[in-house]
């Protein structure tokens, strides 16, 4: 039977949340006050830690120099002298998690 589509079965399918969760995720974040309350005696002496859990695989922390949705901005330079680049892959339309999946 020519023609018929071809059903996958959906135990097959790997589960990922939305896109924005999946940020949410993935992006660490730097903390605002990581040695607590401003003039707060705790932890003045201790060196201030990025992250105190192990990294799960994905996570990277969330750069200010970097845009965040790479697949908006693709094939445009940024028009300030001097920018910092913008990563983007040429070869790529978009990236995990922004895939058509999601």
């Amino acid at each position: 039977m020519k023609g018929r589509k071809k059903y996958t079965d959906k135990e097959e399918i790997s589960y990922t949340d939305v896109s924005t969760v999946e940020t949410r995720k993935n992006f660490i974040h730097p903390e605002d006050l990581p040695e607590g309350s401003y003039g707060a005696p705790r932890g003045a002496d201790t060196p201030v830690e990025g992250k105190s859990t192990h990294w799960r695989e994905g996570q990277r922390p969330y750069s200010n120099f970097n845009y965040e949705f790479k697949s908006f901005h693709q094939d445009l330079p940024r028009e300030y002298p001097g920018a910092h680049p913008t990563h983007d892959d040429p070869n790529e339309n978009q990236e995990p998690p922004y895939d058509e999946s999601n």
